[in-house]
């Protein structure tokens, strides 16, 4: 996995290229987690995202409620049609922002 990432005026750009599972979430989750506090908004970007699992549905859990808490938003954006497929089977289309 690959982890591109970007601040401006007050957002966090991250693009994620590859798959996001047991083996590499800790990876996305050390990239993020110490950049979360201060920012208004993370935008991710999965257009090159091949696959997730239940521990990378996980790590989007967290890093959602983490945001709630400093009162800021999380926004998904290209998602393809597998991780969509994912996303639509495991209700979470129901409480993320996926544009």
């Amino acid at each position: 996995m690959t982890i591109e990432t970007k601040e401006s005026d007050g957002n966090l750009y991250v693009k994620v290229r590859g798959r996001l599972d047991a083996l590499t979430m800790p990876q996305l989750e050390e990239t993020l987690m110490p950049k979360l506090s201060g920012i208004r908004k993370l935008i991710l970007d999965f257009e090159r995202l091949s696959y997730i699992s239940s521990a990378g549905l996980r790590l989007l859990l967290k890093i959602q409620n983490v945001l709630e808490d400093e009162e800021s938003k999380m926004t998904i954006r290209n998602v393809n049609e597998i991780v969509s497929d994912v996303f639509e089977v495991t209700g979470f289309v129901d409480f993320l922002n996926i544009e």
